[in-house]
């Protein structure tokens, strides 16, 4: 919805813009106030500074300017590269007519660039940077191999600071709303459960949120566990936010029925190398409620002491 909202407002704000210069270009002040708004979504989404993104576009697309912009949506420079099945474009860049990624419109493309980073090994260690190490990721981008211009950093610096792009870092939610200095830990939704029952099998099962779960035994499958408890064995995986090839582990949690909406308690501190489905799973909460409390993807990295909303 807010994608959608944001796409409504750029479609009206871009058609005034336009009609405002008798050239058809778009300016630097224009380009921004077009696109701060998404960077912002996304750096709140995938931990990549506004500030990077806006510089990046600004500078691959030429303001939004250039041929493979105006008639590709691509204002990253992203080209097709292996597993890419969506539209192409063809042009001369660093050899002739290289297939580049072509998008429905400039949005599909922001969001690929974010994608793109947050999927590619050799970008990880920059989601280690602080969100407004605006110069750290500029350096990084280089070093990881996003650009061959070996000015590629001081451009990217330069933009930000002569445009100031750096305030628009100062809307990180994760930082600015959900990072907590010196937290006092919230406990839990405890690791230690006394068994309220005893189901086939021997399996002791447990209580948490009101949801009854039992731990993983080695050697279990979701078909084994769905036989052992009269459901279905897409119950199992569905009910606990996996997929029907994910694999199992001992003694991990496993819920027997549908996770709640909110956790029993307001909020969870992030500790290191957690995901969303581990919090999750520890309190009970669907997946998909987590993501939208906190405007976060399923997948998104979190970061210790980060504040992680539960109702």
């Amino acid at each position: 919805m807010v994608r959608f909202s944001l796409l409504i407002i750029y479609s009206f704000v871009f058609i005034g813009l336009l009609a405002q210069t008798p050239s058809g270009k778009i300016s630097r002040e224009d380009y921004i106030l077009l696109y701060k708004d998404i960077a912002i979504e996304e750096m709140n989404t995938f931990h990549i500074p506004a500030s990077i993104t806006l510089a990046q576009g600004i500078l691959e697309s030429g303001n939004g300017n250039s041929s493979l912009a105006r008639r590709a949506n691509n204002h990253f420079g992203i080209k097709c590269h292996a597993g890419w099945n969506g539209k192409t474009f063809h042009m001369d860049d660093d050899a002739k007519n290289e297939c580049f990624r072509k998008y429905s419109n400039p949005y599909e493309s922001f969001k690929d660039h974010s994608v793109f980073l947050t999927t590619r090994d050799r970008y990880a260690f920059l989601f280690d940077l602080e969100i407004n190490d605006y110069k750290g990721w500029a350096h990084g981008l280089k070093k990881a191999g996003y650009a061959t211009n070996p000015n590629y950093p001081k451009l990217l610096i330069k933009l930000i600071e002569e445009n100031q792009l750096y305030q628009y870092d100062r809307y990180y939610k994760g930082q600015a709303l959900a990072i907590v200095s010196n937290p006092e830990k919230v406990k839990r939704s405890g690791d230690d459960f006394t068994a309220i029952s005893i189901g086939a099998n021997n399996r002791e099962v447990y209580e948490n949120n009101g949801i009854k779960f039992i731990r993983a035994r080695k050697g279990d499958t979701f078909y084994g566990i769905a036989q052992d408890f009269n459901i279905y064995t897409w119950q199992v995986y569905k009910y606990n936010d996996l997929k029907k090839n994910s694999p199992i582990n001992e003694g991990q949690i496993l819920y027997l029925e549908k996770k709640k909406n909110k956790g029993a308690i307001e909020y969870h501190i992030v500790e290191p190398g957690e995901t969303l489905l581990d919090i999750s799973q520890a309190y009970g909460i669907k997946l998909k409620k987590l993501c939208k409390y906190n405007t976060l993807a399923a997948d998104a990295k979190l970061f210790p002491n980060q504040k992680i909303e539960l109702r």
